[in-house]
Formats: structure tokens, C-alpha cells, sequence
């Protein structure tokens, strides 16, 4: 079992709105550490009793020995240029460091919307006690990607886009097009140039859009994991002022996802591979891209309405096997059968050209998606959130048993919103971060607003 963790506060949640902003599991590294520093990102107003706008907030702090009494606490700046307005859950911030030249990156409130990113000066992740945490370390928010122009096509209809370290460097995704109808997009920033690199559309949709899990980048190698939503055509669909596809479950909604696919890349994205290590591509648009019918992706046949949903977990452990988190109401080796309670699903593949093999969770209850995360012990943490009663529970799947033994270690009692984990820090120190919300009413934890987004921190 864990000990119970260390409780911090980053800031007051919002809870005037109907959709939640903070703590999605598509915010890939909202929580990241970087030269022994933390780093957090999120919406809050500028006090607990304000309601509206809301801003992108940034803290960080020193972490370990090296952290002097009392420097330790977070020191939070808040970007007042840009408020926050829709009430949307989509339109989530996301935080990437470029290791090669310390950049930090934000890129936030998209929902088909053109691109707002904003990034620091160089060094500030490098040596961050020789800066002021200021914004006036930051540009202001741009439509546009340095490097690329305003007017590159993919900048006018953005949505989840995500940064992920690799190497030095730093790549970006994002989709364009609306939901069930869109293509995923990749970028490089090269810390040496300052710049962006167009890499392509690496993720095409086919009366279809790619939803993933996140990008994984270990060892020299990218990885990809992937649901599809089909289209389903409604009146106004074609219309350019249509606004249907924006609502949390719309026309187009989770029921329609279907295949759990897979993919991998050893050049950043210019060449992909099945889990079969074949060379795919899709010549009908352009030679580094993967659609639908592209040779060897589906890892697992799920059809329809089997309770799949999107972008909620992946991570590679540290020999290079794929983990997945999802769920469905098929029994398990079944692609078909008779529908069973919705359960979460953990899908392995070992690395090389293994088979996948899927292993049955607890029942879901509620909407909320899960975490994976990979210890330094190679063991590895399923973080999963009971979304009807406020609890946060934490399995772990142990390496020594191929993953196979999955015990309970942890449950925690008044924690919402989908669990983000910083994984450099859970590799580097043992320690599990976890970034949620948390009623100010639960005992166990400080108090802020009424609802606040929190760290735990477990000693593993």
C-alpha cells in the first residue's frame, strides 16, 4: 500500500460553469519536471471569489535537496493578457519544455478555433533560478507557430493540441477539422533554430477522425495509440457557421468510436510502422500519414458502441512496452459478444513484435477517464477515478509479473476530474505527482476555494 501523499494547492477551480476546464486526461503534460523543477498549468480566476474570466495560470517550483526551507512552495504567475471565456471543457491549456534550449510552451482555448500559443525566452527551463517568474518572460499569445505562418491551413481550426519532448527538441500536435471529421497534424521545434518544423498530417481521418491516446517518445522511437470516430452526417454539417459539433456530446459523439490502433516512428514522424514493424503510408495523402485502411494499425477490433472512449491513456514502460488504458463492455479476447458491464481495459504489447494482450479492470462509473504511469521500478500505476463518488483509486501492475498482477495500493475520498501524473519525476525520484480536483470540504485536504486544483505527491 502507498502512504498517503502531501497535499499542495495550485489554485482556486472555477465552479460556476457547467463544463469542467481543469484535470482532462488529454492535457498530456500539464504537470512536468524539468531540471528539478515543477511545473503546472491551469485555469483559475484571479481570487477565490471571482467568478469570471478565468486566466492560464503557470507555477513551478524547486523540488528535492536542492530546495532551501520554504523555496519549495510553488510561485504561480498568471497570464492577465488573455481571459478565458467559453464554457467549454474542450478548451483546456498544455504545457511542453524544449530540454535543448529550456523554451516553455502553452498552448491553450481551442475548440476548432485558430491557434493561441505563446513561449518563453530561451534558458528559463534551463536555469530558472537565474529568471523571475514573470509573464514578461513569455511573448504574447500568437496565432501562429515560430518558424510557420499564420496562414498554414492547420492554424485556423484548431483542437487538443499537445506538446511532447523528444531528444532536445519538442514536437506539437494538433487536430483540425470538427468532431468524427478531422486529421491530426505534427510540428518540430528545433531548440537549435528557435524554430517550428511542419513534419505533415500524419493522422488522416476517412469520413473519420483519429482521437489519441498521446504521444510516447522513449529511446529514439515516437509512439502513437489511436481510436477512430466515424462521421455521422446531420442537417448543417457542411455549413461554415455550424456550431452542433461544439457541444461535450453532440452529434457526433464517444458511442461512434470504434478500433484500438497502433503506430510507431523512429525519425520523428516522417516514417511510421505497424506493430508488425512494416513501413505504412497512405499514398492518397502524402508519403508520412496513416488513414483508416492503412496495413496493420488495429490492435484490437471494437466496434461501435462497446463503451470505447477517446484520448484517455497511454505510456511506455521502460523497455519499450506499450500501454494502453481504455475501456469497453466486450468481454475480454472477444471482438464481438454478448455486452458485458463497461470495464476499464489494460492493453499491453511488449516491446518488439509481441502480441497485445488485454487484461480486465474494475467498472467504470461515470464519464471520467484514467492515467497510466511508469514507475522507476518498471512497475506500472493505473490511476483511476470513481467520477459518481469522488474517488480516486491506484492499482499497480507489476513488471515481475509481465503485468498480469494488478493489486490496489491507494484510495482517496473527495478528489474529481481526470488524474494528470508528471511521469519525468515519477522516473527520476520515485515520486508520484498527481494533478486533480478536490473539495475544500474533504478533511484531508488544504482550503482555497470551494473546489481547488491540487498536487499529491506519493513517495513510491
Amino acid at each position: 500500500m502507498l502512504s498517503d501523499p502531501t497535499y499542495t494547492v495550485l489554485g482556486s477551480d472555477p465552479t460556476n460553469r457547467k463544463c469542467r476546464i481543469n484535470c482532462y486526461a488529454f492535457q498530456q503534460d500539464a504537470i512536468v519536471s524539468f531540471q528539478d523543477w515543477q511545473y503546472a498549468a491551469f485555469y483559475s480566476p484571479l481570487s477565490p471569489e471571482a467568478l469570471e474570466p478565468l486566466y492560464v495560470h503557470l507555477a513551478r517550483r524547486r523540488l528535492g535537496s536542492k530546495a532551501p526551507p520554504d523555496d519549495g512552495d510553488w510561485q504561480v504567475l498568471v497570464f492577465t493578457d488573455y481571459p478565458q471565456t467559453i464554457d467549454d471543457g474542450h478548451n483546456t491549456v498544455q504545457l511542453g519544455i524544449s530540454p535543448g534550449d529550456g523554451t516553455i510552451h502553452l498552448s491553450y482555448d481551442h475548440h476548432c478555433d485558430v491557434l493561441r500559443y505563446r513561449y518563453s525566452c530561451r534558458n528559463l527551463g534551463l536555469k530558472p533560478a537565474e529568471f523571475s517568474w514573470t509573464s514578461s518572460n513569455f511573448t504574447a499569445t500568437l496565432d501562429y507557430l515560430p518558424g510557420l505562418p499564420a496562414s498554414h491551413q492547420p492554424f485556423h481550426y484548431v483542437t487538443y493540441p499537445r506538446f511532447c519532448a523528444a531528444g532536445p527538441d519538442l514536437l506539437f500536435t494538433l487536430r483540425d477539422g470538427k468532431a468524427g471529421l478531422g486529421n491530426d497534424h505534427l510540428y518540430l521545434y528545433s531548440s537549435a533554430s528557435g524554430h517550428f518544423s511542419y513534419v505533415g498530417q500524419h493522422l488522416t481521418g476517412i469520413r473519420s477522425n483519429p482521437y489519441i491516446h498521446g504521444l510516447s517518445y522513449r529511446s529514439g522511437r515516437l509512439h502513437v495509440t489511436w481510436v477512430y470516430r466515424g462521421f455521422v452526417h446531420y442537417d448543417g454539417w457542411d455549413d461554415l457557421a455550424d456550431t452542433k459539433h461544439r457541444q461535450q456530446a453532440g452529434p457526433n459523439g464517444a458511442e461512434n468510436n470504434h478500433d484500438l490502433c497502433y503506430a510507431y516512428s523512429d525519425d520523428l514522424g516522417k516514417t511510421w510502422k505497424n506493430g508488425q514493424d512494416k513501413v505504412i503510408s497512405s499514398e492518397g495523402f502524402g508519403p508520412n500519414t496513416i488513414d483508416n485502411d492503412s496495413e496493420g494499425i488495429v490492435a484490437f477490433h471494437i466496434p461501435k458502441g462497446s463503451g470505447l472512449t477517446n484520448q484517455e491513456s497511454q505510456v511506455v514502460d521502460l523497455e519499450g512496452g506499450v500501454h494502453i488504458l481504455n475501456r469497453s463492455s466486450l468481454p475480454v479476447g472477444s471482438d464481438e459478444g454478448t455486452v458485458d458491464t463497461v470495464r476499464w481495459k489494460h492493453y499491453y504489447k511488449a516491446p518488439g513484435d509481441g502480441p497485445w494482450i488485454e487484461r480486465a479492470l474494475r467498472p467504470v462509473y461515470g464519464s471520467a477517464r484514467g492515467r497510466l504511469a511508469v514507475a522507476n521500478t518498471g512497475d506500472i500505476l493505473i490511476i483511476l477515478p470513481d467520477a459518481e463518488k469522488g474517488h480516486m483509486h491506484i492499482n499497480r501492475a507489476t513488471k515481475g509479473s509481465g503485468f498480469a498482477a494488478c493489486e490496489a495500493v491507494w484510495s482517496g475520498k473527495g478528489l474529481w476530474g481526470e488524474p494528470l501524473v508528471d511521469q519525468a519525476r515519477l522516473e527520476s525520484d520515485n515520486i508520484l505527482s498527481l494533478m486533480v480536483l478536490a473539495d475544500a470540504q474533504e478533511a484531508s485536504t488544504p482550503q482555497l476555494g470551494s473546489k481547488n486544483v491540487l498536487v499529491l505527491d506519493f513517495e513510491l
